[in-house]
């Protein structure tokens, strides 16, 4: 359960491509902290040689498990939020499936083949927001290493019953060698 969320804009560039296969290129152009009251495809303006579409609000949500996650973004010193787009086939404004500011969680979008992930800065008023969430929830979780068991070579020696009566055997504290023939 999210402890975190805030609505954030998400500003869409469309360009013209240079390519016989398609005809518009859509990136992800930005995100504004504050979603604007404007209807979802409104034209914003121009930037260079593409035009900029709002594309609507979305949820950003942070997580109390995922604090070390947000650190690294905060730390990596420009601070990014994943947006992740499905490209309409007849061209037109792209639908936004999630923000994120969780590396780890953006990159996994990327592996499915169907996402389109882009990265954009992340505006200072999400990152101060951050910033407190992690201060407020953030806990160093110490690692521990696992220790392993030690190495039988009697298991695989010839004659054995198999690994189940060996570890019957090790369960009841006796060895095969107190078992009657």
């Amino acid at each position: 359960m999210p402890l975190f969320t805030t609505q954030i804009g998400v500003v869409m560039e469309c360009r013209k491509a240079k390519s016989q296969w398609i005809d518009v290129i859509w990136e992800a152009y930005g995100v504004l902290a504050t979603p604007p009251e404007t209807a979802r495809g409104t034209a914003l303006g121009v930037s260079g040689d593409g035009a900029l579409f709002y594309a609507g609000a979305m949820t950003l949500e942070a997580h109390t498990k995922e604090t070390a996650n947000y650190r690294t973004n905060l730390m990596s010193g420009t601070p990014k939020v994943w947006v992740v787009f499905r490209k309409q086939a007849d061209d037109s404004l792209p639908e936004i499936v999630k923000v994120t500011v969780d590396p780890h969680e953006g990159e996994a979008f990327s592996e499915t083949g169907w996402d389109m992930v882009h990265v954009v800065p992340m505006p200072e008023a999400v990152e101060i927001a951050l910033v407190d969430f992690i201060a407020a929830h953030h806990v160093d979780e110490v690692f521990l290493k696992r220790k392993r068991e030690r190495y039988d070579p009697e298991i695989m020696a010839p004659g054995r019953a198999g690994p189940e009566r060996d570890r019957a055997l090790r369960l009841a504290g006796k060895s095969a060698a107190d078992e009657p023939s």
